[in-house]
């Protein structure tokens, strides 16, 4: 039986029912109890009938439910319900077999997060959730995301993400790939961003007096929390600041441009059905050349992503971002001669 929600809320009302010693609850009254209450969550419930609530029995008194000890008692020719032991609750009970697999796939998922810190309970939640049921499967994973537990700093995720919770100041080492050694930066950090799997932390420079300040993660060598007052962003709304970009670099000063690319053959079947940005806005020209419409501002990682298509796309416009993929073409095409 589906256990979705209103099967749940269905489950908790009967469940008071059968534990109320002060009131006779026969089929209708069981009904209108669970109506009445799914009419207060859902005004357009379409109502219960008598074969769900006897569905619903059904199943709180199986195996897969909870095993519910249920009297029918008769009052004259109709039938009442009531716990044997009015003392009995479902809430009292150990997660039943349907709990614990859907606790088991989110968990599953959960897990994919490798390398993050703040999810490191949950391969401890496993082996007791694992003790709640008998089973002879053997566990496959069916689901993966895409991510790098191997990423260089990967370490430091949990110490950024408490920094920015508990509003922390923080002194980081850090060294950009063209320095031969690390140098400190303060900074107040304020929002975490994973973009190609690569994370970057976001937050108040104070000595650039900058509010978006970035800092690859991967780059960090160590990171020491000082005091002093942190200064909270209440400039930036994070959601809004990503909108207009692609990646994580956002140029000083840069405005929005409309964006125009051509790709070719099987790759704009790609584009259609994977767009480059939430601006996008496309048509097929013929049935070999289909164009893409952006307006967002052209940064570093938007001229990346254009090169990583190579033979497949062109730039239309504008013209000065079409003039800096040929001379990145050029360039390339001159490391084979």
């Amino acid at each position: 039986m589906a256990t979705n929600k209103n099967a749940l809320i269905r489950y908790k009302v009967l469940d008071n029912c059968f534990r109320n010693p002060g009131r006779r609850y026969f089929i209708g009254d069981l009904i209108d109890d669970c109506e009445k209450l799914l009419l207060e969550i859902d005004q357009e419930s379409n109502g219960i009938s008598r074969r769900q609530i006897f569905e619903d029995i059904a199943f709180m008194e199986s195996k897969e439910g909870w095993e519910i000890e249920l009297a029918r008692l008769r009052d004259g020719k109709k039938v009442y319900y009531r716990y044997k032991d009015t003392n009995f609750s479902i809430n009292n009970m150990p997660l039943n077999e349907v709990e614990i697999n859907q606790l088991k796939a989110a968990v599953d998922i959960l897990s994919q997060f490798k390398g993050m810190p703040q999810f490191e309970w949950v391969n401890e939640l496993v082996p007791k959730l694992k003790q709640g049921i008998a089973s002879d499967e053997t566990s496959v994973t069916i689901m993966e995301f895409d991510s790098n537990q191997y990423l260089k700093g990967i370490e430091h995720l949990g110490t950024l993400h408490n920094a920015i919770y508990y509003k922390k100041v923080l002194s980081i080492s850090y060294q950009p790939f063209e320095n031969e050694v690390p140098f400190e930066i303060i900074i107040h950090p304020s929002f975490l961003k994973q973009y190609n799997n690569r994370w970057f932390l976001f937050g108040y420079n104070p000595e650039k007096d900058k509010n978006d300040w970035n800092l690859a993660i991967d780059r960090i060598a160590s990171i020491k929390e000082i005091t002093g007052k942190y200064q909270k962003n209440t400039t930036i709304d994070w959601q809004e600041y990503f909108e207009d970009i692609i990646g994580v670099t956002k140029p000083i000063d840069a405005n929005v441009e409309n964006v125009v690319l051509h790709f070719y053959g099987r790759t704009g079947n790609y584009m259609e059905s994977k767009p480059l940005h939430g601006s996008q806005k496309s048509k097929w020209l013929n049935e070999k050349v289909f164009e893409v419409n952006l307006q967002l501002i052209i940064n570093y990682e938007l001229e990346r992503l254009i090169l990583s298509y190579a033979d497949s796309v062109s730039v239309i416009q504008p013209a000065s971002l079409a003039k800096v993929i040929k001379n990145r073409m050029k360039k390339a095409l001159e490391q084979y001669q």
